[in-house]
């Protein structure tokens, strides 16, 4: 059989290790979508997965790259369908994943000239991609797909490979040695970059310095877990974890206070403005409000990408290396302390706000169930090896306060693009890497109308394939685009423009009845728990549709003067929830206050044990 360029590339990025490919098909790559048919009946082990929508595709190709650490692939047809990847790509740019794309073309001869569905996709992919190209000739497609594989690696960023439709079907040629042909290798190189030991003795010297040393864990860490702990038990450092980093250090470490920020915890608030050094590990972590402040710490980054050395925060020491293979060699130069004042002293801020949590997951609204509730309930419940995914609306406040990842468990969210289109693209392809395990989805109702519930018929189309079908999805249905509203209120103080907010309320469950699911309907905070216990009991697809507040406030664990005189002025602009507002806020307030005092008169009774 002849073997055509479409099929070469098709071997190719197996050679890369490529073992499925999200992708839509279409015409402009049709030649590509057969070479990938024919490898399918072939059986060579590489699956095609079909969503209902090309975003959706090259996000779970984003989404596959965070979860297993390989390539993500996804593909496209020419204009329409190249275009609609852009999103996910973008979430792949953003948040440093090794995603390859491969977009079809029209005709060579079409270049320029206006015909249908021909499009510039070099100069449209040229901020997206660290690397795109148009094969234009057999001779170099060896070349580009190796390129363009290579460079996500190194660079950890998307690639594109452009394939015109009439350069897929030609017939596959040898690179020839000659001139102006490169004959490439599909050889992944190494990323385990290792300093200087000088580098190495500088960070030390500065850790070992410290007596208030906080760890700011980003998802560049993943795979360096058990290096970061054993440098925080030497130098009794305490531990932040960025949101996408949640799952890098288990829950279960007691100096680890979860992330700082706006959907952050207290303890991390506190840790970050007493330190005296930081240690900043794979993260680019952008919120500076939520950074020590002017001369108060010396500062030490390690980080892959090199551009972001020294830009949030500046250090004294810069490492360009990856984290597992840095703090290797770091870890013989910091000494043993055996001062643990600091650590003890986090984790007694950390049991505080544990129980502030749950005191706030416990109070009760009238509009509602008490989202903060749900989240409580379910963490209470994840299984061993459980994957949770969450949008970026108010999903990803309660995901950050209330869900506590444990050994094993995985967790993940779209960072710096904060797309809220993520969550069921990434719940579906943790599915596909890890069939075995079970995987929760949090989502908004907004986020849902957008890209879940077309979804919800992607899960019905491939539901068999795994071993355990268990597979959940929790709405959060409250009628508002509700992170928007509480952004419209307190970062600009204005109200709630019902128009643009209002979402129209749908039968979610009822809807995941029509596909043969299982659907649940919560509407009692009492409810929330026999719920759950249904959903992790039912071996198949549960979707809960949990009726919340949404008034209930994201509350910072900093609250600004800047925060409370927006949002008042919010409300005094006449926000149409203004009544409920106030109401659930001065709840939340309350729970809060409560818990502090609590605390503060269990520590005056001695109790400062870690």
């Amino acid at each position: 059989m002849t073997t055509t360029v479409s099929d070469f590339v098709v071997g190719r990025i197996q050679e890369w290790g490529v073992r499925r490919v999200f992708g839509y098909p279409g015409d402009g790559l049709g030649e590509f979508d057969g070479a990938l048919g024919r490898a399918e009946r072939a059986g060579g082990g590489l699956e095609y997965i079909r969503p209902t929508h090309e975003e959706i595709a090259a996000l779970m190709a984003t989404a596959h790259a965070k979860f297993t650490g390989e390539v993500g692939v996804c593909a496209a047809t020419s204009s329409p369908g190249g275009f609609h990847m852009m999103n996910g790509l973008y979430d792949a740019k953003m948040d440093n994943q090794p995603v390859v794309a491969i977009v079809g073309q029209q005709g060579l001869d079409s270049f320029g000239t206006f015909n249908q569905q021909e499009s510039n996709l070099e100069r449209a992919y040229q901020d997206v991609a660290a690397y795109v190209q148009t094969i234009v000739s057999p001779a170099q497609a060896q070349a580009v797909v190796d390129t363009a594989f290579r460079t996500a690696i190194t660079r950890l960023q998307p690639c594109v490979i452009i394939v015109p439709h009439d350069i897929q079907g030609q017939k596959m040629e040898e690179p020839a040695a000659k001139m102006w042909v490169s004959r490439s290798s599909a050889v992944a190189p190494s990323t385990a970059i290792a300093p200087p030991l000088e580098q190495l003795q500088a960070a030390a010297d500065l850790i070992n310095a410290g007596e208030r040393v906080t760890f700011l864990v980003g998802a560049g860490a993943t795979g360096a877990t058990e290096e970061v702990l054993e440098a925080a038990r030497l130098t009794g450092a305490c531990i932040i974890t960025t949101l996408r980093a949640k799952d890098v250090i288990s829950s279960d470490v007691p100096f680890h206070t979860q992330q700082v920020g706006l959907l952050g915890s207290r303890p991390s608030y506190r840790q970050i403005k007493e330190c005296d050094t930081l240690v900043m590990l794979g993260t680019n972590y952008p919120y500076g409000q939520f950074l020590p402040g002017p001369g108060q710490a010396r500062a030490v980054q390690i980080d892959l990408r090199p551009e972001q050395l020294g830009m949030r925060y500046p250090t004294e020491v810069s490492i360009w290396a990856d984290v597992k293979t840095a703090m290797a060699g770091l870890l013989p130069l910091l000494k043993q302390t055996d001062d643990l004042s600091w650590q003890k002293k986090v984790t007694s801020d950390m049991r505080e706000w544990e129980d502030e949590m749950t005191a706030q997951a416990e109070q009760t609204y009238s509009d509602g169930v008490n989202p903060r509730r749900v989240y409580y309930e379910l963490n209470k419940r994840l299984p061993a090896r459980a994957i949770v995914t969450a949008d970026a609306g108010t999903t990803a406040d309660w995901y950050g306060q209330h869900i506590r990842l444990r050994d094993g468990m995985r967790g993940d969210l779209s960072g710096r693009l904060a797309t809220m289109l993520a969550a069921m693209p990434y719940a579906e392809a943790a599915k596909f890497a890890y069939p075995e395990r079970t995987v929760v989805c949090t989502i908004g109702d907004g986020a849902f109308q957008m890209l879940g519930m077309n979804e919800l018929i992607t899960l019905k189309k491939y539901l068999s394939r795994w071993e355990d079908p268990s597979f959940i999805v929790l709405v959060i249905h409250n009628d508002d685009l509700t992170q928007v509203s509480w952004e419209m209120r307190t970062e600009d103080g204005n109200p709630v423009w019902e128009t643009a907010q209002d979402v129209e309320s749908v039968d979610y469950a009822g809807w995941a009845k029509l596909l043969g699911f299982n659907g649940i309907t919560v509407e009692k905070d009492d409810d929330i728990g026999a719920a759950w216990d249904a959903a992790f009991a039912h071996r198949g697809v549960t979707l809960i549709d949990a009726h919340t507040s949404k008034n209930v406030p994201p509350l910072p664990p900093h609250i600004t003067a800047e925060y409370a005189k927006n949002t008042a002025a919010a409300l005094l602009k006449g926000d149409p929830e203004a009544i409920g507002v106030i109401k659930d806020s001065a709840t939340s307030l309350v729970t809060e206050g409560v818990e502090r005092v609590k605390g503060a008169l269990h520590r005056d009774h001695g109790d400062d044990e870690s």
